[in-house]
């Protein structure tokens, strides 16, 4: 019957196909769709071959699956044929950005303070992080250093940031990620914030300088910078770095694809075009090769942490199979006390568990391959929303997100103080 219905609507409306390269969005909306029935899902897989679509949540049309809410991004032209094709097929539908390009603006919602003041609560490009990654190393110099762990595809570097008192001395480390996917701005954001927090309080606040004095903080503020600098200069929502293949004139890989775990199976994309191509091998990218090889050349990191957004979810391997590992008990556990520090600043839900049954399958992601190199305590955030405004979170956010989830790594990281292994 929807088979039906979808020949038929196809007939009175003709598909026009956005394309992203354009730098504006006007009239393009996002959509939240969810399909009752598996035939409703097949449906909106089918929508998907007929017109560009922009999977928000999941990540990619093949997750779409009877049940699942599905935040997609249509372009402006393409909004009626899709309006008209959810209300026939009876399938269950909201708008919740109406005007993406009015959003885009929305989200610079801060006045600037003072521009001889780094502003931790707006987004900063990447000629500004990189300055503030100098100044902050120079500035205090006795809990930071700064290295460059490798470049880009582009030719960028990939700057690292050494926080810890006593930096001469072996302890247990952490090692945090930001910006993996390019249009995820919350999460270098967080990294800003974080180190911030970590070079200002240090000696005041009491279990930051205990953190700080008996454990090491490798923090990468931006691991995919060319994606970083291109949703600044060409396109908000790029998600991929901007490698380029010889097979495809599509550019870039996801990196959160490439690592060696379930490489290339379940939840990722063998076509260079879709936006969780996995590469042509593992570890093809330059960016994963660099943190890979920091992982594997620093046998002192014992506990990994990669942030993201959007979906509010603490995640526990696995991602890439439904198997359960040896430590999910009290992976579980440690997830369930970070979301709980979390919530208790301002009540923010927060789920948590394995991967791939709180979120959706995902092969070749950091988290799973971190844990199997045998960092045991290895955690992806998925920072705000749940969908109210996607990747496009308001700046006036940023503070609230930083600052609660500034609790649950706090509360992750005494954990490890607590528990060594």
């Amino acid at each position: 019957m929807l088979e039906l219905v979808f020949l038929v609507v196809f007939c009175l409306f003709v598909a026009v196909q956005p394309t992203w390269s354009e730098l504006r969005f006007e009239g393009a909306k996002v959509f939240r769709m969810k399909p009752n029935t598996e035939e409703q899902a097949v449906f909106i897989k089918h929508l998907a071959q007929k017109v560009m679509m922009d999977f928000w949540f999941p990540e990619s049309v093949n997750k779409v699956a009877q049940g699942m809410t599905a935040d997609i991004h249509v372009g402006g032209d393409s909004v009626l044929y899709v309006e008209n094709h959810l209300k026939y097929s009876g399938i269950d539908h909201s708008i919740f950005i109406d005007n993406l390009q009015d959003q885009i603006k929305s989200q610079f919602d801060r006045v600037l303070r003072s521009a001889e003041v780094y502003d931790y609560e707006k987004y900063n490009d990447w000629d500004k992080i990189v300055s503030w990654t100098e100044h902050i190393a120079a500035t205090f110099p006795s809990l930071v250093t700064r290295t460059e762990i490798g470049k880009t595809f582009e030719g960028n570097p990939i700057y690292l940031l050494k926080v810890g008192s006593r930096q001469d001395q072996s302890k247990p480390a952490v090692f945090m990620d930001c910006g993996i996917h390019a249009r995820e701005w919350i999460s270098p954001a967080f990294c800003q914030w974080f180190v911030k927090e970590a070079t200002n309080t240090y000696g005041s606040d009491n279990l930051m300088t205990t953190l700080l004095d008996n454990l090491v903080f490798y923090v990468v503020p931006v691991l995919n910078v060319d994606g970083y600098i291109y949703t600044w200069t060409n396109d908000r929502l790029w998600r991929k770095n901007r490698s380029k293949h010889p097979s495809s004139s599509c550019l870039g890989v996801d990196l959160n694809r490439n690592f060696d775990a379930g490489w290339c199976k379940l939840g990722s994309s063998k076509n260079p075009c879709d936006e969780t191509f996995c590469g042509s091998e593992v570890e093809s990218e330059l960016e994963v090769k660099a943190l890979a090889n920091f992982i594997r050349t620093h046998s002192d990191i014992k506990l990994y942490l990669t942030i993201h957004a959007y979906a509010q979810v603490v995640i526990v391997p696995y991602c890439y199979d439904y198997k359960t590992t040896p430590h999910r008990n009290e992976l579980n556990e440690i997830a369930k006390g970070a979301t709980r520090a979390l919530a208790s600043l301002y009540n923010t839900k927060y789920n948590y568990g394995p991967g791939a049954t709180v979120l959706y399958p995902a092969s070749g992601v950091s988290e799973d391959w971190s844990y199997d190199h045998g960092i045991k305590y290895s955690f992806t955030f998925e920072l705000r929303d749940v969908g109210r405004y996607g990747f496009l979170l308001p700046e006036s956010q940023i503070r609230p997100t930083c600052k609660e989830t500034m609790l649950a790594i706090k509360y992750i990281a005494k954990y490890l103080l607590d528990h060594p292994y």
